[in-house]
């Protein structure tokens, strides 16, 4: 009879799990493969195995982030209305980021003193953003925008990303109040890139 796999994939995700709980709450100092362990219920060895040191823990953490955006926008259901889907695509990165703000904040505000990402890291982290400049694409294809999809894309995604951080930071209000600023934003961008009249 085969020995059960303990370091399975459920562990993998329990250790990225507690090392973004400990750097959000208590910063980068506090990150150490004992405590992650403890607080997952398992040993040095478990992580070593899984992930090959501290480091790879960490650049995990951080990708970890861009892949679980990259599944909670890919989630969108696609319907007969682009635009509407562009518009749910927006309203999933925020989501996302709220669910998750621990992982948010290591994405994108350095939350982990002294990691820096490589090019090939950041490539990786860049095609979470895929699903958005498709949906973009069908948004040209049927007439609703014109222009270049990336460029588009990065627009929308950068204006996402600042009012995400602000409504985080309780700078945006009360919840209903957040998300009727963040759909006014998001149609006010699109009408941006609405097709000109020669």
């Amino acid at each position: 009879m085969p020995r059960p796999k303990i370091h399975d994939e459920q562990l993998r995700q329990q250790l990225l799990e507690a090392a973004g709980r400990i750097v959000a709450a208590e910063g980068a100092a506090a990150l150490s493969l004992r405590r992650i362990a403890a607080d997952v219920g398992t040993s040095t060895t478990a992580i070593y195995s899984l992930f090959g040191g501290k480091g790879e823990l960490v650049r995990e953490v951080w990708l970890e982030g861009f892949r679980r955006l990259a599944a909670r926008v890919d989630a969108v259901p696609r319907t007969d209305n682009s635009l509407n889907d562009l518009a749910e695509a927006g309203q999933a990165y925020r989501q996302h980021a709220l669910e998750n703000p621990a992982f948010y904040e290591i994405m994108f505000r350095g939350a982990i003193e002294g990691f820096e990402p490589s090019d090939a890291d950041r490539v990786e982290a860049q095609a979470s953003l895929m699903s958005m400049t498709a949906a973009v694409s069908r948004c040209i294809d049927d007439g609703y925008v014109a222009g270049d999809p990336n460029k588009i894309a990065g627009a929308l995604w950068a204006m996402s990303h600042g009012l995400v951080s602000l409504e985080l930071h309780g700078y945006l209000g009360s919840p209903p109040e957040a998300t009727e600023q963040f759909e006014f934003a998001m149609t006010l961008s699109a009408f941006g890139f609405v097709p000109r009249p020669a």
